[in-house]
């Protein structure tokens, strides 16, 4: 039985400091449910606040259910950078379901 999973769309959507990869605006998709599509550099370091959240966001589950939906319903997540004390930047990510309407 093949496993459908929906396509993510993860955008940049604001950074708090300084951030040397991304710009607000910017994103990238996550494919299938595992296949990373990027026209821009992508940091590791921000792969690493989605991992936990990417594989139930594309299978379907309510990013309600899971405490990360905004305003609007769509999920948010943050890189792992603090930069209060790093003096990096902190980048918020929005997390949607492909050609969902905003």
């Amino acid at each position: 039985m093949a496993k459908i999973f929906k396509d993510l769309v993860v955008s940049v959507e604001k950074i708090e400091g300084y951030c040397p990869v991304f710009t607000p605006g910017q994103s990238f998709h996550l494919k299938e449910g595992y296949k990373l599509v990027a026209h821009i550099p992508v940091c590791f370091h921000a792969l690493q606040s989605l991992s936990p959240y990417y594989v139930a966001l594309s299978r379907g589950a309510d990013p309600r259910d899971l405490g990360l939906a905004g305003p609007e319903g769509d999920a948010f997540v943050q890189c792992l950078d603090p930069h209060q004390i790093t003096g990096g930047g902190t980048v918020i990510f929005r997390i949607k379901i492909a050609g969902k309407m905003a």
